[in-house]
């Protein structure tokens, strides 16, 4: 019989102790990447479900797309994103109607003229009504989504209005000439630098820009006398750029009656079920707006290290 020292069965311990810590050290990482890979795989399939919602409603619904907040190309009230919604609401054919729940002080007028003509377009062809429900505020933009609609629902305290168009800046000469700042300002082209805010004004340049808000404010107003037809009682303010509250809004013709989502839906569209069809920013999405490098960098690098025990 053969007797081993001690420092040989000691060693053979330590060595099985560090292979087995080795082994749950890769087991572990192993674990946390495929959980990181979890993680970024179910905030892309939240994002994805986000942007392309797809109705669950198996019988007949009022579709409802919601216009909330500033109408700009990169905010949730974007073309890009209502369009979308849009199309959606149109092409299910159990949406008996398309409701556009309205509150928003407006925004940029491409943005809007590209809902309005997608809501016509989308009108004619599916041959559905549209009713917009203004909530707080229908203003500028707005508004300019809203005559689109077959009828326009208010409240009575709701604020209505404001067809007009800005351009707004600063002018900082004065206080430049006081600190003793001079502007150098080279271009190539006469009017390259126009409206520069830290250089005089230009009469012949600020008169160009007038003319040219003039013409959005013209197509403006076209666009809301077509929308409002003959319902429309024109008054010498009505395309001033005043607003008014639902009550004055429906006597001059700019709305037609006080009513809100649910009335809409149970006693105009005679389907009370409201089925909601646009693209909501989720908690996972604003992790992916937030997080999105770090997400990105981490899933690289997890599908780059993810390798079996060498």
């Amino acid at each position: 019989m053969t007797v081993r020292p001690a420092y040989e069965a000691a060693l053979e311990q330590v060595a099985r102790e560090m292979l087995r810590e080795r082994r749950n050290e890769h087991r572990w990482r192993v674990f946390f990447r495929l959980a990181w890979l979890g993680v970024v795989l179910a905030v892309m399939w939240a994002v994805f479900v986000a942007r392309n919602h797809v109705s669950t409603a198996t019988g007949p619904h009022t579709a409802l797309v919601e216009v909330r907040g500033e109408i700009a190309a990169d905010s949730e009230a974007s073309a890009e994103s209502l369009v979308a919604a849009l199309k959606n609401a149109f092409e299910d054919h159990n949406a008996q109607a398309v409701v556009l729940r309205i509150n928003s002080p407006g925004g940029s007028p491409v943005q809007a003229g590209i809902i309005n003509d997608e809501i016509r377009r989308l009108k004619a062809l599916h041959k559905k009504k549209v009713y917009a429900v203004v909530e707080e505020m229908c203003a500028s933009g707005a508004y300019y989504i809203a005559v689109a609609a077959d009828e326009i629902y208010v409240d009575k305290a709701s604020l209505v209005g404001s067809i007009g168009v800005l351009m707004d800046g600063f002018g900082f000469t004065g206080t430049m000439e006081k600190l003793g700042i001079e502007r150098r300002l080279l271009t190539a082209g006469a009017n390259k630098g126009m409206l520069d805010p830290f250089s005089p004004q230009n009469d012949k340049q600020t008169a160009y820009a007038k003319a040219m808000i003039d013409q959005i404010h013209s197509q403006f107003i076209k666009v809301v006398k077509d929308g409002r037809g003959t319902r429309l009682k024109e008054t010498p303010d009505t395309f001033s750029g005043l607003f008014w509250n639902g009550e004055e809004a429906m006597r001059q013709g700019l709305v037609d009656k006080i009513g809100n989502l649910d009335y809409v839906a149970r006693e105009v569209v005679k389907a009370e079920e409201v089925i909601d069809y646009t693209p909501h920013e989720n908690v996972a999405e604003r992790l992916a707006k937030r997080f999105g490098a770090s997400i990105g960098f981490g899933a690289v690098k997890a599908l780059r290290e993810l390798s079996p025990l060498r």
